[in-house]
């Protein structure tokens, strides 16, 4: 079973909120770079950097978002979920390769005083306007992604937010360089490129721990079991497994049930399973759920008992004098505790009194019982 918004109507929201946010940085990054070089400020030429590689992240982010979105085909039949996810590496990556190049600048003029900046009020102006800027961006990227359930937009927009807190770091280092500490933009700029790459490596670890199918807390994992646990025919619920693939959790879980019931009610109790862990958990997708007649925590009692088709052969070499047994429909098989166990129909109708039927059953039961790995044998009268 599964939940979420339908392929194409996710990517046009990702889609929007993303060239909204390209446009901004595009304009901005103009602003900064040229006004940083006009005001004489590192630290806002740092930021304005910074404001483009949000440009080229917007890029990947489109990119991926078409190709995430794509449905299901015969190469990839879980989709291309985790393009998202590598999408969202690239952008951490680019995130920490900027940081770097921008502390290594900044560190060399701090050494070399000679080479330090001395910013104009033009540059105050401009960082006050870009975290204003930033900001909004920030809200209506991050209201999309939860949305649309997409961890890369979201990382896109922890993107947007660090812009504004590097461009507060500007404001406060070019404020502090006109008060007369002319080192402070230097500094500022080594402040940004910290904050910068904390949020690369943020973001590079998050989707590493997705792409080794890292799983929900254990809290969230207890949440769900409970929400299990409570329905009507559960005996018991264990090997709760999760994984996630970008805005989608998927899961799997064994539910143990009555041995006895119909294949349609397992099936029924299997859809309520899904509908009681969506309820706890919104990000679920597709959910697998295992029906199990026993307990199989501790190994499969069961699997070495032979399958239909060798068992049917094995009771007709017992029945063989048995003439009631051609009258024996259905016969169905249970396996339980290492053993099998049958249930066998016969019609009344096919005996002239109910003391005959008696008697068919006695013997099929017993000849049953002669065929190896048989340990249960009912025979039930239909009319």
């Amino acid at each position: 079973m599964s939940a979420g918004l339908p392929s194409e109507q996710r990517y046009q929201a990702m889609r929007r909120v993303t060239l909204v946010g390209a446009v901004t940085n595009l304009t901005l990054a103009t602003a900064q770079i040229i006004g940083g070089w006009i005001s004489h400020s590192q630290a806002l030429i740092a930021d304005g950097v910074h404001t483009l590689s949000d440009l080229a992240s917007d890029f990947v982010v489109l990119f991926a978002a078409r190709k995430a979105n794509e449905a299901a085909d015969a190469n990839h039949p879980y989709g291309h979920g985790r393009i998202e996810t590598l999408a969202t590496v690239v952008v951490g990556l680019v995130l920490a390769g900027v940081a770097v190049g921008i502390m290594t600048d900044a560190a060399r003029r701090l050494l070399n005083p000679e080479e330090l900046l001395s910013p104009t009020p033009l540059a105050l102006i401009l960082a006050a306007v870009a975290i204003i800027s930033k900001e909004t961006l920030y809200h209506y990227t991050m209201r999309v992604a939860k949305r649309v359930r997409s961890r890369m937009l979201e990382a896109n927009a922890w993107h947007h937010r660090s812009d504004v807190v590097s461009s507060v770091v500007v404001l406060a280092g070019v404020g502090a360089t006109l008060a007369g500490l002319p080192f402070m933009d230097a500094v500022a700029a080594i402040l940004v490129a910290l904050l910068i790459g904390h949020m690369g490596v943020k973001l590079i670890w998050n989707s590493a721990r997705e792409l080794i199918d890292t799983g929900v807390e254990t809290q969230e994992q207890e949440r769900m079991l409970e929400a299990v646990r409570r329905l009507d025919g559960i005996q018991g619920v264990h090997d709760l497994r999760t994984r996630r693939m970008a805005g989608t959790l998927l899961a799997d879980v064994h539910v143990q049930v009555a041995p006895r019931i119909s294949v349609s009610e397992g099936h029924h109790i299997a859809d309520a399973v899904c509908v009681a862990m969506h309820g706890v958990q919104d990000e679920l997708g597709d959910i697998l759920v295992h029906i199990d007649p026993e307990d199989d925590q501790q190994g499969a009692p069961s699997s070495h008992l032979p399958n239909r088709t060798e068992m049917l052969e094995r009771l007709r070499a017992q029945w063989h004098d048995v003439p009631a047994s051609r009258h024996v429909d259905p016969v169905v098989i249970h396996y339980l505790q290492g053993q099998v166990h049958l249930e066998l129909q016969l019609p009344l109708r096919a005996f002239d009194s109910l003391a005959e039927a008696e008697a068919a059953a006695r013997q099929l039961v017993a000849s049953s019982l002669r065929a190896e790995d048989v340990s249960q044998v009912q025979v039930l009268f239909r009319y």
